[in-house]
Formats: structure tokens, sequence, C-alpha cells
């Protein structure tokens, strides 16, 4: 199916079906998206930088999150 064919769809719908269609299309791109950084975090190549990163938060403290400090 085109983009040509989805427009033309859409505009014989409602507007707030219009809506809902443009949101499932936002939805499926962002899914789209998601799926690339689950493949890439389950990749199993070395990633000192990230490792590095998480060795020194692990150390850190922990505290409450504090909104006076923003």
């Amino acid at each position: 199916m085109s983009a040509l064919e989805i427009a033309e769809l859409c505009e014989s719908l409602p507007p707030e079906k219009r809506e809902k269609v443009a949101d499932f299309a936002r939805f499926l791109l962002a899914r789209q998206q998601d799926e690339r950084w689950e493949a890439i975090m389950t990749e199993s190549r070395p990633r000192p930088k990230l490792d590095a990163f998480l060795r020194e938060s692990a150390t850190e403290a922990d505290e409450p999150f504090d909104l006076k400090r923003l």
C-alpha cells in the first residue's frame, strides 16, 4: 500500500478517526525504533564504556530524588 493510498483512505474518514489512524501509525514507528534498540542491546559485542559507566554508577550512593536540587 502506498502513502498516497493511505492518505486517500484517511481523507475519507471523519477527523477523529483520522487522528486515531495517525496515532496508530506513530505507535508503529515508535515500536520499530524500540525493536532496533532491543536488537542493539542484545548484541554480544563488548561495550567497555557502558561497562565502565555501570561499574561507576553502582559505587555511587543511592539518594532519594530531590526536586529542589534540579
